[in-house]
């Protein structure tokens, strides 16, 4: 596996785990918390014999999640690592590490409160703050507290407010990460007719950064018809560029497609939601462009 920030602080959260049943992660975006944290604990002593459950906001950010950890292990998902979100499953008898969306953490806290034969919850993106990511980490301490005082807590973000959290889970340890900084140069393009479509505008800076930049490209677009207009106007400015969607409707082939890197000697541009603001890295961009809207 290629080294990631996250791995200079694994050590220390491990030790933390073995001392207490609470912890607090702080790592920048990209430093590898996601996928490295789950499967560095899984030979923990406290987790050998029980499964690592990590909850996920999104959908897409689960799946990928859950392929990326299993692609790290050399096997296919459904074996050591599996993942479960709304109309979709894919774990097996050996499942060790499962991925889960907000609603399915709270239906299991409620079909089984105890979380019997779980070492470890993961509360993974917690700075995005839903409601249901609230109860299932209040349902999960009053498992804690009443039925599981071995239950393991762990909450991750990369901008959360550390102290309150850590408060809450008893004034847990707070772990820090460092992240990668790298050079940014931001440029502001006004559009010149305020009228004109956000598709075209967009259209015409990712081809400006395919011109000027190197890299791959991800642009920001408040949702799936503006993408797609978009892609339509991408489409035929260069045969050895990939123009790729990226919204959760998507089928998880063309999910994978955009989050993969592009193979040598092609370049890709991903026209994708919120949802790769946070809850995913997309390996090889080096250009963001960002149309300023969001439909909320």
């Amino acid at each position: 596996m290629d080294p990631l920030p996250i791995d200079a602080v694994l050590p220390r959260l491990a030790a933390v785990l073995r001392e207490r049943t609470a912890a607090v992660l702080v790592a920048p975006p990209g430093a590898g918390k996601t996928t490295r944290v789950p499967l560095a604990l899984l030979e923990e002593p406290w987790a050998r014999h029980g499964r690592i459950v990590l909850l996920e906001p999104r959908r897409m950010a689960a799946r990928a999640a859950a392929w990326h950890m299993a692609d790290l292990l050399g096997e296919t998902i459904g074996a050591t690592v599996g993942y479960r979100i709304r109309r979709e499953r894919s774990v097996g008898p050996g499942t060790r590490v499962e991925v889960v969306t907000e609603g399915i953490l709270t239906r299991m806290l409620q079909d089984d409160p105890a979380l019997e034969g779980v070492g470890v919850v993961i509360f993974d993106e917690f700075h995005e703050r839903s409601i249901h990511a609230d109860l299932g980490l209040a349902l999960a301490l009053q498992s804690q507290a009443v039925l599981r005082p071995d239950l393991r807590l762990l909450v991750m973000s990369a901008t959360l407010e550390a102290a309150p959290v850590a408060r809450l889970l008893g004034d847990a340890p707070v772990v820090t990460g460092e992240g990668r900084s790298h050079p940014v140069e931001t440029r502001y393009h006004p559009g010149r007719v305020r009228e004109e479509p956000v598709e075209r505008r967009v259209a015409a800076a990712v081809r400006e950064a395919l011109a000027e930049a190197a890299g791959d490209i991800l642009a920001f677009l408040p949702g799936e018809p503006e993408i797609r207009r978009t892609e339509a106007l991408l489409r035929p400015s260069d045969p050895e560029v990939d123009v790729l969607p990226l919204f959760g409707s998507l089928p998880r082939e063309a999910q994978d497609a955009a989050l993969r890197r592009a193979p040598r000697g092609r370049r890709k541009v991903v026209l994708a939601t919120s949802i790769a603001e946070t809850s995913l890295t997309i390996d090889g961009v080096r250009v963001v462009v960002d149309s300023g809207l969001a439909r909320v």
